[in-house]
């Protein structure tokens, strides 16, 4: 039995599903599903049941769980006891929305790894949504999240900035964002899921005004939202870095009426104590993106 198996079942545990656990842990599936079969004959005991929606553990799944999850919090707490002259060890998970435009995850690790090569990355593309709820219950160190951004039980959010609505369109459309809100709310628009930043701030502006809006489309990137934009197939609210973007360049942009405002920030886990390595990106984000937890 070796480490790695326990944080292999850890994952598949949490995750409830062998592909996710896989891209989480950053390893192929098959290899997950080897590393839980040799578990399962080192224990002499089947751990997990599966079926085709998702996988739980068998009772004595559930009592090593507890005993792994200990095991694994003793493990990580003795990293961080090990220095050597290059610094920091242990290991970094980070969450982050892509295309944020203000702070953005690359150029941060790239500084970070040059500071603490010794540390093991593990970077998660995904929805403020999603990142919330992985900061919550612990399996990210810490999230790059953008929204409302309302408390979240169990989340503390430092502050790193925050913009205003814009809303996109082609150079030629008739209605801009200084139009009246009834006015707005005819248009057809393109956006993001429900669950990203930008989506989340546009629901809640037009729910302020009190319209319907329709959206027609929905993507999964800024790139595309951009493009079809450009194309004429609706327009967009997105946060002013957005507008910024070479994509951008010949649209259109105004404020959006209202006062809801696209917030960035930096979620952590609420009560436990950050490990050395999240610390050391805490204090590297501050020195380039200067941070505050008095506003969230």
């Amino acid at each position: 039995m070796e480490l790695r198996h326990l944080r292999h079942f850890v994952a598949v545990c949490e995750e409830e599903h062998f592909t996710r656990a896989a891209e989480y842990l950053g390893i192929t599936q098959s290899g997950l599903s080897a590393s839980i079969r040799s578990l399962e004959r080192d224990l002499d005991a089947q751990l997990l049941l599966r079926t085709t929606r998702r996988v739980a553990p068998t009772p004595t799944g559930r009592l090593l769980l507890a005993e792994a999850q200990r095991i694994l919090a003793a493990t990580d707490g003795l990293r961080e006891l090990v220095t050597d002259d290059h610094g920091v060890r242990g290991a970094l998970s980070l969450g982050t929305e892509q295309c944020m435009g203000v702070v953005e995850a690359a150029p941060l690790l790239h500084w970070y790894r040059e500071r603490h090569p010794h540390v093991a990355i593990n970077l998660q593309q995904a929805a403020t949504g999603q990142l919330l709820d992985l900061v919550g219950t612990g399996r990210l160190d810490a999230a790059l999240v953008a929204g409302p951004l309302d408390a979240v039980g169990g989340v503390r959010l430092l502050r790193i900035t925050e913009e205003p609505l814009m809303l996109l369109t082609a150079a030629d459309h008739p209605v801009d964002g200084e139009a009246l809100p009834e006015a707005l709310g005819e248009e057809e628009y393109v956006d993001l899921h429900p669950g990203w930043g930008a989506r989340d701030c546009a629901d809640r502006a037009f729910a302020d005004f009190g319209i319907a809006r329709r959206v027609a489309l929905q993507v999964n990137d800024v790139y595309t939202l951009l493009d079809l934009v450009h194309r004429r197939m609706g327009v967009a609210v997105v946060p002013r870095p957005v507008t910024r973007k070479p994509q951008a360049e010949g649209l259109r942009s105004t404020a959006l009426p209202g006062r809801t405002r696209w917030r960035v920030a930096l979620a952590m886990p609420g009560s436990a104590r950050p490990s050395a390595a999240t610390r050391a990106f805490l204090q590297l984000l501050g020195e380039k993106h200067p941070i505050d937890d008095s506003h969230l």
